[in-house]
C-alpha cells in the first residue's frame, strides 16, 4: 500500500495521512522497496506464515525447539525472545496440561464398594438394570 501510494504520485505526507502511518515509516518502507525490492511487512508476514506452519506441525513443541526449527536453513537467525513475541502476536499462548488422576480417590472407593456389593449378581439380576449410557455388554 505504501509503495502503491508513493508510485501513484502522493507525497510522503499525503501517503502518511491516507494510510495512517508516520512519515518516517512511509519513507523507510519506500526506500527499502527502492533499494532491495522488498518491504519489512513482506518479511514479517512470511516469517509468521513459516512459524505458523511449524506450530501446526508440532503443537507440543517448546519455544527452543520452534526457534531451532525456524532458524534451520535461514540466512538470518532469530532469538527465542523474537519467537515468543511473534507467537504472542499471532495469538498463541503457552499452557501446561493440568495433570489429574484418571479416577479420584473418592470415586475409586465408591466403585470398589459397588463392585463388592454386586459381585454375586446373576445374569437375571443384571437384566433388570436400566443402562443409561446405551453400552452393549455380552454376558
Amino acid at each position: 500500500m505504501v509503495v502503491g501510494a508513493r508510485r501513484g504520485g502522493l507525497s510522503i505526507s499525503q501517503s502518511a495521512q491516507l494510510l495512517g502511518f508516520s512519515r518516517t515509516t512511509i519513507s523507510r518502507v519506500y526506500k527499502e522497496w527502492c533499494e532491495k525490492g522488498k518491504t519489512s511487512s513482506m518479511r514479517q508476514s512470511c516469517g509468521q506464515r513459516r512459524m505458523g506452519r511449524l506450530i501446526q506441525a508440532d503443537r507440543r513443541a517448546t519455544l527452543t525447539e520452534i526457534t531451532t526449527h525456524y532458524n534451520r536453513g535461514m540466512q538470518q537467525s532469530i532469538c527465542e525472545a523474537t519467537t515468543r513475541t511473534t507467537l504472542r502476536r499471532m495469538g498463541y499462548n503457552s499452557r501446561r496440561p493440568h495433570r489429574v488422576p484418571l479416577i479420584s480417590t473418592t470415586n475409586r472407593k465408591k466403585r470398589l464398594q459397588f463392585a463388592q456389593a454386586h459381585q454375586n449378581w446373576t445374569v437375571e439380576d443384571w437384566k433388570n438394570v436400566a443402562w443409561s449410557d446405551e453400552s452393549r455388554f455380552l454376558l
